[in-house]
């Protein structure tokens, strides 16, 4: 499980839009439909017109962000950030800060940003996710906590203080964050992976298939539901269900066979072969 990693995760952009401008409106929807570059092109047209532009250097630093261009976003949101003291905006420097590899900026950053006012939730958000990356577990699990108090309908918060409970083994209360989760969000995908993936560890097999049936209905090339549900079925005895749940894994994605094997060999009442091409033509 990753917290955060790879491309940022772009807040909600729906603020964005509240200066009334059709050009800012023009590029907030550009971002929404996943088309960044035009996004940084109106954001710059807006800044050149007026550089103290309140709500462009957002729409800027998401765009920029979306490209991978965290260097050039830190140039640009750093003036502003440190002149406005805007709760979204240091969210979005630390963001770029982190996509630099530059986690103790990002850190100070997003610890200045859950303390403004108005509280900005996915601030909260950033900051648990950054610490359970350092690997700092209590403190992200307080950050999670503190950012529920401000949101508690925003399901990303509880579904990550989920992964930092099955993180630190402590599989109840990942359980009921996950829960919570999909009390918001009956049909997120993380969420119910997630409670599985508790239940299964806390030897609940029966409950635990349920969940990841439920995520491979909604989206069956899910390969990791696959595979957990097939080691589930295995631990109930159910074999030829179990197997055929790996069998299925491969179906979906033929390049994740090592990675099917591995999971079969691992299973507390998987199977083993001495060549592993009698294992690959098991699986087909």
């Amino acid at each position: 499980m990753s917290f955060g990693a790879g491309t940022p995760a772009i807040p909600s952009l729906r603020s964005a839009a509240g200066g009334g401008e059709d050009a800012l409106r023009r590029a907030v929807s550009a971002l929404d439909s996943r088309r960044p570059s035009e996004a940084e092109r109106i954001a710059l047209d807006l800044l050149r017109a007026n550089p103290a532009h309140l709500r462009a250097p957002h729409v800027l630093g998401y765009a920029l962000l979306m490209q991978g261009r965290g260097q050039e976003a830190i140039a640009a949101l750093e003036p502003t950030a440190r002149a406005r003291h805007d709760p979204e905006l240091d969210t979005i420097l630390a963001i770029a800060l982190r996509q630099a590899g530059r986690n103790d900026d990002a850190l100070r950053r997003l610890k200045a940003a859950t303390k403004r006012r108005p509280p900005y939730a996915t601030s909260f958000h950033e900051l648990g996710c950054l610490l359970a990356s350092m690997e700092h577990y209590d403190e992200s699990i307080a950050a999670f906590a503190r950012g529920l108090e401000v949101a508690p309908m925003m399901p990303e918060l509880s579904i990550q203080l989920g992964h930092v409970f099955l993180r630190i083994r402590d599989y109840p209360n990942a359980k009921a964050a996950f829960l919570r989760a999909l009390e918001v969000s009956p049909a997120a995908l993380e969420a119910l992976h997630g409670i599985g993936k508790a239940c299964q560890l806390m030897g609940e097999h029966e409950p635990a298939g349920g969940y990841f049936r439920r995520c491979i209905l909604i989206r069956p090339s899910d390969t990791e539901a696959w595979l957990d549900l097939g080691q589930s079925l295995l631990a109930l005895g159910r074999r030829n269900e179990g197997y055929e749940c790996f069998r299925s894994a491969v179906r979906t994605d033929p390049n994740s066979c090592g990675k099917v094997l591995t999971s079969l060999a691992a299973a507390g009442h998987g199977r083993l072969w001495l060549r592993r091409s009698a294992a690959k033509e098991f699986l087909r």
